[in-house]
């Protein structure tokens, strides 16, 4: 077998059909099935199911996609680490960010590269931690910083560089409950809308033990989304709450809720154990640190 026989499967396997396949890789449809039938006989078994002009992958197809996919990767970031050793730092950098980190992070990192590394190519792809993850184990990502207390324990995961940023409720300095004076209850706030973006189970058994069960996040927040500057944004504008990190919503105070929340948003950055990482990542290894301590009040673990 062959690394190129591995890369045709791999990009048939996510064409889903051989035209488009053949398309992808400019190739005869003809030398596109030739390469496929040589794999499969080498494996000793069928790798595509045919479904007319469609095909699906077989039990054999699935379980060799997932190592065809590191190998693949793996071919692609030693022939970038040969480049950038002899070229210069060039190639690409896939990062994915939750909406948290995505806040804070993605113009700091845009503004680097356009200074620093201007032949480098940066991809920055934004949502939620379980899609990110998903896409990271698929190679379609080489990186996440993303919320720590999200991503479920794994071998296949590595998370360093973890890093805490106060977190609260915050609201636009004019609300109602701030004009009042005296610390803010739970059920007070609940008296306007809540905005915030999914949070972890973690983050969800605080909010329980501070505040009782109407803290539930599933009851408590009306206004959910991915995306942390529409909340903050919704939160400048009228009297709804936001439950966010400080940094990610400059203009916005914190509620002085009782009891005290005195709660932290813990992220970190989050790679594949066994895949050797892409020579660019170093770039965001070491600025993380940088970027993290120009934020509001960060602690770093």
């Amino acid at each position: 077998m062959t690394l190129v026989q591995l890369r045709h499967f791999v990009v048939l396997a996510d064409a889903g059909s051989f035209v488009q396949a053949s398309s992808v890789l400019f190739l005869t449809q003809p030398a596109l099935t030739r390469s496929i039938q040589a794999l499969e006989e080498e494996l000793g078994g069928a790798l595509f199911d045919r479904l007319g002009r469609r095909i699906a992958l077989t039990p054999l197809g699935q379980e060799v996609l997932g190592r065809a996919r590191r190998l693949v990767a793996d071919a692609d970031a030693l022939r970038h680490t040969g480049k950038a050793l002899h070229a210069g730092l060039t190639g690409s950098l896939r990062v994915g960010l939750s909406s948290g980190p995505g806040a804070l992070l993605s113009s700091p990192l845009m503004q680097h590269m356009a200074r620093h590394h201007p032949r480098l190519h940066l991809q920055i792809s934004r949502g939620n931690t379980a899609v990110l993850v998903e896409e990271l184990r698929n190679q379609h990502l080489d990186a996440l910083v993303v919320d720590a207390r999200s991503v479920r324990p794994s071998a296949e995961l590595a998370v360093s560089q973890e890093f805490e940023l106060n977190a609260g409720f915050l609201v636009r300095p004019e609300h109602p409950l701030l004009q009042a004076g005296g610390p803010v209850g739970i059920g007070d706030a609940q008296a306007y809308p809540i905005a915030s973006t999914p949070l972890s189970d973690e983050v969800a058994r605080i909010l329980i033990s501070r505040y009782g069960p109407q803290a539930n996040p599933d009851d408590m927040v009306t206004l959910r989304s991915d995306e942390t500057l529409s909340l903050v944004d919704v939160a400048r504008h009228s009297d709804a709450i936001v439950l966010t990190v400080s940094a990610a919503a400059p203009g916005l105070v914190a509620l002085p809720m009782s009891p005290p929340l005195a709660a932290t948003a813990r992220f970190g950055l989050v790679t594949l154990a066994q895949r050797q990482e892409a020579p660019a990542l170093r770039i965001l290894r070491e600025q993380l640190p940088h970027w993290v301590a120009a934020l509001d009040a960060p602690t770093v673990a």
